[in-house]
């Protein structure tokens, strides 16, 4: 996801003369899938060719080891360059000019446009576009919605009408009031009064909506990602990596910083942000606060002095204990250990969860890549499915408890579901216009 800003804006900036070319050989096996693959590009906004290379067959040719990686091809085919890891546009752009430069004297460029069609082309408007997260609040008898792919979030009634629409739709880090105010790509909510807090992840901004006075406005981040594992300062000027969930707790707000592997702790009236847990390092060690290692953090409940998230890629849950300074780890086995099984502790297999709820002593948790929801009990460790393949969920990636009922973000269906947590009826809400 980092990539994808930078390869956009080398795309724009060498239009003629630079071919992006997308190489999918996949991690997990449900990304090994053309159907999934084709949501992600859907998901993403990929609007550059992308070859699904399920085998590692193209990964091996070039030597690849690592992802991202970047690689340079001329005009012959040869490959004269490469580059592991994350980067800027900035880093590369000369490099790509002296290119152009050169093969154009030798007049190898060929200046043609690539008549491509769009996967986006081919699909209908819909209410909601890839929903990333749901918060339901019984009190109020409110519903927020982070329609994700439409860049905005919703406020509704429980049954699904539409009371507000935050944001214009337009990608951006516009702030004041609704209908001017924008975001790329918001995910994660959490709820103080009739103020909403918004993971803007693309952003790497943090947002708050105030409903009383109809405004939206930033409350950490600059806009830009953070490239160093800092560990805070004055939240309006500390750089974040793609803040994914969020949870508000007694003054304080706790983030999911996916793009960083840790969690980060806002203190809403000091206006300070500081990591609460992980080095940075991408790995599944448990250990105390600070020395812990997490892997793309995307999901977080509070319960008693418990601070659960879902570990996306170790594809595990664990937990945060503020008391005893210590990370744990529920279910889960390794950055490489996933699958789809249930039972107790390090034998659970789970594919890259991206939610977790917490209701009476339970888990939920949205195994995405395995479309299902599961139940763990911390007290025993033991997971269980709750729904699966009858639910016919695809993908979903936030979960939020509610009145009795599980409200489910589906994001591939581009719907919200219900589920009965006494009958595990599973029914999809109605998102109506005002």
């Amino acid at each position: 996801m980092h990539v994808l800003p930078q390869l956009e804006e080398l795309e724009k900036r060498f239009p003629d003369t630079l071919a992006v070319i997308g190489v999918h050989s996949q991690k997990f096996p449900a990304e090994a899938e053309p159907e999934n693959l084709r949501q992600a590009i859907l998901r993403y906004d990929v609007r550059h060719p992308v070859v699904s290379d399920p085998d590692h067959v193209i990964w091996g040719q070039y030597a690849v080891s690592a992802w991202p990686t970047l690689v340079f091809v001329d005009p012959e085919g040869y490959h004269v360059g490469g580059h592991a890891g994350e980067f800027e546009a900035d880093a590369f752009a000369g490099y790509i000019s002296e290119m152009v430069q050169s093969f154009d004297r030798q007049g190898k460029l060929n200046r043609t446009r690539l008549d491509l069609r769009l996967e986006v082309e081919k699909e209908p408007d819909r209410e909601l576009k890839f929903p990333g997260k749901v918060l339901a609040d019984a009190e109020s008898g409110r519903l927020f919605i982070a329609d994700t792919g439409h860049n905005r979030i919703l406020l509704c009634d429980l049954a699904g009408g539409i009371i507000a629409v935050v944001g214009s739709g337009e990608s951006g880090t516009e702030d004041g009031g609704f209908e001017e105010a924008s975001f790329h790509f918001p995910q994660g909510m959490a709820l103080d009064g009739d103020l909403l807090y918004v993971a803007d992840t693309w952003n790497h901004l943090v947002r708050r909506v105030d409903f009383g006075r109809r405004r939206v406005e930033t409350v950490a981040g600059t806009g830009d990602q953070a490239r160093r594992h800092r560990r805070g300062g004055p939240a309006r000027s500390t750089d974040l990596s793609s803040p994914w969930d969020l949870v508000f707790v007694q003054g304080i707000l706790y983030i999911a910083m996916a793009g960083s592997h840790q969690i980060w702790a806002l203190d809403i009236s000091g206006g300070e942000v500081h990591v609460f847990a992980g080095t940075g390092r991408e790995a599944l060690d448990d250990a105390s606060l600070r020395k812990c290692a997490l892997a793309q953090p995307s999901g977080l409940a509070f319960s008693g002095t418990r601070l659960y998230f879902a570990d996306s890629e170790s594809s595990a849950i664990r937990f945060a204990d503020i008391e005893t300074d210590k990370v744990e780890t529920l279910v889960g086995a390794g950055l490489f250990e996933f699958g789809d099984r249930d039972g107790t502790g390090s034998e659970v297999r789970l594919q890259h969860c991206l939610g977790v709820a917490e209701h009476a002593g339970l888990l939920y948790v949205a195994d995405t890549y395995n479309n299902k929801i599961k139940m763990i009990d911390p007290a025993t460790k033991t997971c269980l499915m709750l729904l699966g393949k009858r639910a016919a969920l695809w993908e979903p990636g936030g979960l939020s408890i509610s009145g009795g009922k599980l409200y489910i973000a589906d994001t591939n269906n581009h719907a919200i579901r219900t589920a009965d947590l006494a009958t595990l009826e599973v029914e999809t809400l109605a998102i109506r216009a005002p």
